[in-house]
Order: structure tokens, then sequence, then C-alpha cells
């Protein structure tokens, strides 16, 4: 299987409609596939083959479309990097997964060792290719996978990971999340989140159904209103952030959505006081989804029930849920299994029946069901700060924290916010030759020098000790 040899075949009738808009720019689905194997042959001439790593840095555009898919119609697998990464962590993940090629748009990175590519195609920006040297030294189980994609990620503990999908496990979970989306040709997506982030279950399936997607990534919020204005959208897929802003500013008329059969909210837990300000000013209720890159998108609360608000909705029908550990309230450990599961963890390699005990996967996340099987998240087992849609993992914020001379240890948390989610807050313990002053000017410098900026800590609290467990480990709360 090959999801973009799926997407060619699905969109067959729709040649000549209209693919992705981005600005004055669009593309039509017939262009659309000429581009992607222009610049597949052009991947193969380099040495992109089957199995191959491919790390894409790129803004987001139409030409980060054509890349990933040209990437995945020669079996290669792309492992997407945030334009927002620092230089150390993106030599972090080329060393981790081990990347045989990065491909990237000067705009956003430059190195002298690399070749221009794909001039003289339809793509619009300027893109290098640097070869690395991998050292291959894989499980022959990899090739097997039919690996498409594996998203880089910090994990919850010091291991690193990637997390590996197969062409069969994207097939899979766009078909699964479809049963509730029901996109079609009619639809035009509304789209303002990071691709690198958001592509499998989202920018796929939207390709698969010939819906068009209107990329509306300039000034935010006033890309947003041209896009609505222009494109007429049908389907919005944004984060808390976005549709709270959308609530309280002028510049979005009730009428301007008028036209939008479903607004998707995902990335955060949406506050319910968002939900309130979205339906009283556009007259119906957000969708919110609960996306897994493990799993996929297993629940999408459509009901537009306002007693269900602040719930993700039933579990969609290719997937389980099971609650364990619950309490005298039914609050648990929420465990999922189910169709387009990941495939793997890259790096230390484990493969999903080691992985997955019974197919089952713990998110990490605690939550209870209703009676009426609607899932209610309340927390996180696992550490994670998810800010506007991004999450941050406090272990590898601090280890960049615990290496400046003047903090002799650090314990970074989240401090919830009406608009992002959380704010990555640090306490510090400071050396006992530096505790007369702290530079925190200096402080923030030093963390973007190591850190997207993004995972940098909004605040520094400089206390006497940090509370521990028995055994030695940080106690967070």
């Amino acid at each position: 299987m090959n999801i973009v040899h799926t997407i060619r075949n699905e969109t067959v009738d729709y040649r000549d409609k209209t693919a992705i808009i981005e600005g004055d720019r669009q593309i039509f689905y017939q262009d659309l596939f000429t581009a992607v194997g222009d610049i597949a042959n052009e991947l193969k001439t380099h040495g992109v083959r089957p199995g191959k790593r491919v790390a894409l840095l790129c803004g987001d555009s139409i030409d980060y479309i054509i890349v990933s898919l040209a990437v995945l119609s020669v079996h290669a697998a792309i492992v997407p990097i945030s334009p927002s990464l620092s230089g150390d962590e993106l030599d972090a993940v080329l060393k981790r997964i081990d990347v045989n090629f990065l491909v990237f748009d000067k705009a956003v990175y430059f190195r002298d060792d690399a070749l221009p590519v794909f001039s003289g195609t339809v793509c619009e920006k300027e893109f290098f290719l640097y070869r690395r040297a991998a050292r291959e030294q894989l499980p022959a189980s990899y090739y097997e996978l039919n690996p498409a994609f594996i998203r880089f990620s910090s994990g919850t503990t010091a291991a690193s990971k990637g997390v590996v999908l197969s062409h069969e496990s994207v097939i899979e979970r766009t078909d699964a999340a479809d049963k509730v989306l029901n996109m079609t040709a009619d639809d035009v997506v509304i789209w303002v989140l990071s691709m690198s982030f958001h592509f499998v279950v989202t920018i796929l399936l939207f390709l698969r159904r010939a819906a068009t997607i209107a990329l509306c990534g300039g000034t935010f919020p006033e890309s947003l209103q041209e896009g609505l204005i222009r494109h007429r959208g049908t389907f919005l897929y944004a984060s808390p952030f976005h549709y709270h802003v959308l609530s309280r500013s002028d510049i979005f008329s009730r009428d301007l959505l008028s036209g939008v059969r479903l607004a998707v909210t995902t990335a955060i837990n949406l506050p319910v006081s968002g939900a309130r300000d979205f339906y009283e000013k556009f007259g119906f209720e957000l969708t919110e989804a609960y996306g897994i890159i493990e799993v996929g998108l297993p629940f999408v609360n459509s009901s537009q029930d306002v007693a269900k608000r602040g719930s993700v909705g039933r579990i969609l029908p290719d997937y389980e849920v099971k609650i364990v550990n619950a309490d005298a309230e039914g609050i648990g450990e929420v465990y999922l299994r189910g169709k387009g599961m990941f495939d793997a963890y890259f790096s230390p390699w484990q493969d999903r029946q080691r992985a997955l005990p019974g197919g089952w996967f713990n998110t990490g996340d605690l939550g209870r069901l209703d009676k009426d099987g609607f899932l209610f998240l309340v927390g996180r087992e696992k550490n994670i700060i998810n800010f506007a849609g991004m999450k941050i993992f406090p272990y590898e914020v601090e280890s960049i924290l615990n290496q400046h001379p003047a903090i002799k240890e650090s314990m970074v948390y989240g401090v919830p916010h009406p608009q992002y989610g959380e704010l990555p807050c640090a306490r510090i313990v400071l050396r006992d030759e530096i505790k007369a002053h702290l530079d925190i000017y200096e402080m923030r410098r030093f963390c973007y020098r190591h850190l997207a900026t993004y995972k940098v800590p909004k605040e520094y609290h400089c206390v006497a000790r940090l509370d521990k467990t028995a055994s030695g480990k940080l106690r967070r709360w």
C-alpha cells in the first residue's frame, strides 16, 4: 500500500478541482500529482529509496504538501521537523532517527554542504538537500513495516523515541476518522495549524476526499479572517487558542461562519468557557477532538449537546476504550486500541507487539466515561505541558536548564492559561556561589539557544529546594 497512490486513485474524478490554496496561489489535483511525480523522480536520482528517512524542514505551504507526498510516493519515510526547533534540537532528531536526508527550505534553515533541488518545478520555495551518513543499524522488521512517517517525540522519560507509522496504518486511521468527520469534495477546509504536528489524519484525509484546503498561515488573526471571507470555508480545524480569538475579536462577525458545517478543536483541552463563548457568538457548538500520535483520532465530540461540553465524545467505531485503576468516581487511566495504531517506536526500537500488550495503549491521560459513553479527560498521568497545542516534556527543558552554570537543579511545570492551555514555568535552585543574583534575561537567552521558542519557560521562580520522593525523584504537581 501507498497513501499517495491511494489519494491519486480516489481523486481521479476531481483532476480539475482546486486541491490547495495559499494566498493568491492555488493548485489543482492534476497539477498536484504532476508536481509530486517530478519531485519524486528527482529524489530518486539523489538516492532516496524505500525505507530511507527524509527529514523535512519547511514552513506550512503548498510546497510542504507537494514535497511530503513526493517522499511518501517513493516509499521513503518522512521525519517532519518543526521550523521552531533550535539547532541543537534539529541535530538531536537527525541523529536519533538516523536520518538519511534532510530537505529544507532556505528561508528557515541553511548549511553550505547541501545541494539545491527541485528547481524548474512548481515549487516556489528554494529547497536544498543534505545527504547524511546514516548508520543503518536497523532491524529487518523496520523495512517490513512499509514505514511512511516517523514522528520524533522526546517522550516522558530521558529516552527519546520516534513514533513509526506505516502506509497501512495511515490509511486505516484516516478511514476511521472519516466515519465521524464525513469529508467530501464539497468541503473547503480552513487550515491554521502547524503541518509539522498535524498532517497524517487531517491533510491526508482531506486530500483523499478531494476537499479543498485553504492555508491561512499569514499574520494571525487577519489571515484567518481573509481566508473565511475569500474561500467560504465549510470545515474549520484549529486549536482552542484560535477559537478564543474568533469569539473575542470584533473582526469576526457571526455570519462569517454561517457556511461552516463543522468547527473542530484539537491539540489541547477545550475549556467549557471557551465552548460557551463560541456558541453564544456563532450559534453552534464546537466539535472537540482527541488526537494522539500513537493512536490517531479515536474521539470526536460531534454531539452538539450543551450538556456534553468538556467531553471529547464517544469512542469512534474502529476503536475501543477502557478505564484502568478507576477510583470511586470512575476516574482512571485511559487505555485505547483499534485500527491505525502506531507500528513501532524507532529509538530504541520496539515493535507494536512489544509496546502494546494485548493491543492496548496507555495514553497517560486520566479520565472517566459517563453513562452515555462520553469521555471526560480530567488530567494527565504523564507530566506533559500542552502549550497552544504543542507538547513540552519537562525532562527535556530541565536537562537544558541544569546545564546553566547558575543552576543546581530545576523543575519545569505547567500553569493553566485561558488562551494557551498551559504556560511552561520553572522552579530553580541556584548554586550556593551564585545565589546573590540571577539574570533572568540571560537565562532566557541561554534557553533560546538550545530549545524551540515555545519550550522556553515563561516564568522562573527561585526556591531553596525542590520537593522529592523518598527515592529521590522530583515530586511533581
